[in-house]
């Protein structure tokens, strides 16, 4: 790994956390990426569809699609914005609520199992390293514009 460079570990590092998320979304007729809206929906009040997408950090017509699709599985339903008469609140349906506990399942068990196998000052050293590349790369220290 010494001659790897940084981004191929965490491209490389992220596809095989998201091929392993698909595999198990798969046994659920899901996908990782509905699993990861299910996990961001409020499960009790919602969340309005403007705040979803940035919350996300997804754009706009990427969401569109997911919530398109997990709206025709039954997973969701649009309900208008009691605080904002032009806005859209997504509600998990029941079903969707069953859904959302097993990808939330599916990522605990992840954590775990990971936490179990790196001492926590390595898992304080990973996220201090991600912290940092997320600051530098929010605060274009890296390429300027």
């Amino acid at each position: 790994m010494k001659d790897k460079t940084i981004d191929f570990v965490l491209r490389a590092t992220w596809q095989a956390v998201a091929k392993m998320y698909n595999e198990e979304a798969a046994k659920e007729q899901s996908t990782m990426a509905i699993g990861f809206t299910l996990l961001s929906i409020d499960p009790e009040s919602g969340s309005s569809s403007t705040t979803l997408g940035p919350k996300m950090g997804m754009e706009g017509t990427s969401l569109s699609r997911i919530l398109k699709s997990m709206e025709e599985k039954g997973l969701i339903v649009r309900r208008p914005n009691p605080n904002d008469g032009r806005g859209v609140l997504i509600c998990l349906t029941e079903f969707g609520k069953q859904k959302r506990d097993f990808s939330k399942e599916v990522v605990l068990r992840f954590n775990d199992i990971v936490r179990n196998h790196v001492t926590q000052e390595d898992l304080k050293g990973f996220y201090k390293v991600t912290s940092v590349i997320h600051e530098l790369i929010s605060e274009k220290k890296i390429y300027s514009n």
